[in-house]
């Protein structure tokens, strides 16, 4: 997986991981938005790049098995990362490509990501990834789920 730095051009490779308990210190709401300690008990990746250990950006999970779905509970990229004078570019789309994976794994064909945006955000996601809406929700599946995948899991431009 890669984000684009937008003032190069260059690309840089990055890295989903579980956020660690100690790590929600320095996980602010200053620098990403929301209070992320409430997510605890919830699956929370961090985007880094490779080589660094910098928060990017950050993606809460809930599986809900009985309907073959992974719901986005809260998903943001840093502050500096947020608008049109961002630095990178591809950190939401990893880390819902992240979501989309883990999918594929637990529910195979019958996979769906789910999400509920602000009102605001909601024609980003629909444009942007392809989700549909899907009563107060935002899903998308199969094929739109592999599509995403193949646009956003892999090591170059």
């Amino acid at each position: 997986m890669i984000i684009k730095q937008i003032a190069t051009g260059n690309l840089h490779r990055v890295q989903i991981t579980p956020v660690q308990t100690n790590e929600y210190q320095k996980i602010t709401k200053a620098r990403y938005f929301f209070n992320w300690k409430t997510e605890k008990k919830y699956e929370v990746y961090k985007l880094c790049m490779v080589d660094s250990s910098e928060i990017l950006g950050l993606i809460s999970l809930q599986r809900i098995p009985n309907e073959w779905r992974v719901h986005i509970r809260l998903l943001t990229v840093s502050v500096e990362n947020k608008g049109k004078n961002k630095a990178f570019e591809g950190i939401a789309g990893n880390l819902i490509t992240h979501a989309a994976k883990i999918a594929i794994l637990e529910y195979a064909a019958l996979a769906c990501v789910s999400l509920r945006p602000k009102t605001e955000i909601a024609k980003h996601y629909i444009n942007t990834y392809n989700f549909m809406a899907t009563g107060l929700t935002l899903s998308i599946e199969m094929p739109e789920i592999i599509n995403l995948i193949n646009r956003f899991d892999h090591d170059e431009g």
